[in-house]
C-alpha cells in the first residue's frame, strides 16, 4: 500500500474483508461514504467525514448523528458512487481509492468498475477490492508488479492497438475484440510497460499471495 494519505470512498457492496482494502481504510486521510455505506462503515468503528448520494439507503439513526456531514444528491443521471467521487473532485480531493465498489450485485460491479474510466480524467483514481487492484490508464503506462502476479487487461475501444513489456505472454500490437482475450495473465518482473495506440484499458492486478503492493 502507499505511505502517502489518500481520500478513500466507500462503496455501498461488500464491505472490505482483504487486509490491503482495510489498510486503506484504516490510513486514509478521509472516508467519503456512498449512501448506505455509512452504516457498514460506522458498525467496523469507523467515522464518516461525508455522506454523500440520494441518502435513501440511510438509516434514520445515521442520519441523525451525522446531520452535519451530509450531502444530499439528488441526481438521477448518476449513481452514487458518481456523486461522491464528484463531490471530492468539487472539494479538490483527488488522490481517489475506492473500496466497496464490488460484490453484491455483479450489474452495480460492471458499471462501477467501468466508470473508473471517466473518473480518471479528472482524478487519480484506484479501486481495491478483496481480491486485488483495478486501474485505469488512458494512455501508455507504466507500474510496478511482482514477478508471478496475475493480471489482466481490458481495452475500451477494440480498435486501440496494445504492445506489452513485463508480461508472460505479451501482446504486440494486439487488438482487444473482447473482454476475456487477455486475462489470467502473468507477470515476468516487477514493473509492465503497456504501450497504447489510443483509447484507454482497465488493468486488474492480483495481490501477491505473500508480498502486499
Amino acid at each position: 500500500m502507499s505511505g502517502s494519505l489518500k481520500t478513500i470512498i466507500l462503496a455501498d457492496g461488500l464491505f472490505p474483508e482483504h487486509e490491503i482494502p482495510l489498510g486503506y481504510l484504516r490510513n486514509g486521510e478521509r472516508i467519503i461514504c456512498c449512501d448506505g455505506s455509512a452504516d457498514n462503515l460506522i458498525s467496523a468503528g469507523y467515522i464518516p467525514d461525508a455522506i454523500v448520494g440520494d441518502l435513501d439507503t440511510v438509516s434514520e439513526r445515521v442520519k441523525e448523528e451525522f446531520a452535519d456531514r451530509l450531502y444530499p444528491d439528488n441526481d438521477q443521471e448518476t449513481n452514487d458512487l458518481t456523486k461522491a467521487v464528484k463531490w471530492c473532485i468539487r472539494n479538490n480531493y483527488k488522490d481517489l481509492v475506492i473500496l466497496g465498489a464490488t460484490g453484491k450485485r455483479e450489474d452495480h460491479t460492471i458499471g462501477n468498475i467501468s466508470l473508473l474510466i471517466e473518473y480518471a480524467g479528472e482524478a487519480e483514481v484506484i479501486m481495491v477490492t478483496d481480491t486485488g487492484t483495478i486501474r485505469p490508464f488512458l494512455k501508455s503506462c507504466t507500474f510496478s508488479s511482482v514477478p508471478g502476479q496475475q493480471i489482466s487487461i481490458f481495452s475500451v475501444d477494440p480498435e486501440t492497438e496494445i504492445t506489452s513489456r513485463g508480461l508472460v505472454y505479451p501482446l504486440a500490437g494486439k487488438k482487444l475484440r473482447n473482454w476475456w482475450e487477455a486475462t489470467l495473465n502473468e507477470v515476468s518482473g516487477d514493473r509492465v510497460e503497456l504501450e497504447l495506440s489510443g483509447g484507454a484499458v482497465i488493468v486488474f492486478l492480483k495481490f501477491p499471495d505473500s508480498l502486499p503492493l
